[in-house]
């Protein structure tokens, strides 16, 4: 099989949607003539043209209210935010109109949009472009939330959201968008709100999203080197969440951790936390513990990152709290 970029799966799955139905189109920030702020893009204006790959001002207000009124009228438009920090522009748009057009009509109008673009931190690019908005966006009724970790799930998933009649919030990384994985050459779709075991384990389980998923599968490498053996799984979105495959994961490992970039209030390692206690309770041996971004705005200095975002080693911690073993 062969091996593509992150931004590669991306690339193809809007291609091979817009190719299928006339009704898909991007717009966005730089998208057309310069390929996409991070090549997303790359060759789409050359084949579809100026009418389906569309360049706009740095107007995100305004461009969302645009493909919100689009969706509302029989397209499918594609949104991309050159990073979601910048989306809180367009919340009016995306909460206010896209999230509560289907329930505000009722049902006389879908919103079939997809708003994507990268998410969280990318270096040092400091407080106002390193935020993750994942967990403020499942808060919100109407909404799906998909937030991939490789580039095989991130082509599945991006056809499926394209498809989907509700708008979905299409999570990326600028850190991952080179990031190569095997991605097969004839068409797949991946499930929304189905989440995958990228690791089988016995002794706790690990869950994450994202690119935090890198630091969950490397931490579960250390541990079985100590003899733990790691369960991991990939929520892959986060609205709707896939209970299910959590709560059989931790009948079997009676233990869970999870690891989020995001702050701690009010996220989805919190959400996590709450279910799995309510609904598993009988078979926890310890309380789920989670590894979070540390709870102040993400500083510049590359020392400083380091101490704020989640690790291996905070995530070896934590297993080895739960696990009841020396740290």
């Amino acid at each position: 099989m062969r091996s593509i970029q992150f931004r590669e799966a991306l690339r193809e799955a809007m291609s091979e949607e817009m190719r299928r139905d006339k009704s898909v189109f991007l717009m966005g920030e730089e998208v057309a003539e310069y390929n996409g702020a991070y090549k997303v893009s790359q060759g789409m204006l050359d084949e579809f043209g100026p009418e389906r790959v569309i360049d706009t001002p740095i107007a995100e207000l305004g461009f969302a209210g645009i493909g919100v009124g689009a969706s509302m009228n029989g397209l499918r438009p594609i949104i991309e935010f050159m990073t979601f920090n910048f989306s809180l522009v367009a919340i009016d748009q995306v909460i206010n109109s896209a999230a509560k057009m289907m329930s505000m009509s009722g049902g006389q109008y879908s919103c079939p949009i997809v708003f994507r673009g990268p998410t969280g931190s990318a270096g040092m690019l400091s407080s106002q472009h390193s935020q993750n908005f994942e967990n403020w966006y499942a808060n919100t009724p109407g909404l799906k939330v998909v937030v991939p970790s490789n580039p095989y799930d991130a082509k599945g998933l991006m056809k499926s959201a394209i498809r989907d009649n509700d708008p979905v919030i299409f999570m990326e990384s600028e850190q991952m968008y080179g990031d190569k994985g095997e991605v097969p050459e004839e068409e797949y779709l991946i499930p929304i709100g189905v989440a995958d075991i990228k690791r089988e384990g016995t002794d706790v389980t690990i869950v994450s999203f994202g690119k935090m998923m890198k630091v969950a599968l490397a931490a579960a490498e250390e541990l079985a080197k100590d003899g733990i053996s790691a369960e991991v799984i990939d929520l892959r979105t986060v609205r709707p969440i896939d209970y299910k495959t959590l709560i059989e994961s931790v009948k079997k490992t009676n233990r869970m951790v999870v690891v989020e970039e995001a702050w701690p209030l009010a996220s989805i390692s919190a959400e996590l936390a709450y279910h799995i206690q309510s609904n598993a309770f009988d078979y926890m041996d310890a309380p789920v513990k989670r590894v979070t971004c540390r709870d102040v705005p993400l500083p510049y200095a590359p020392t400083l990152i380091e101490a704020s975002l989640p690790n291996v080693e905070r995530t070896i911690a934590a297993v080895k709290e739960v696990t009841y073993q020396k740290a």
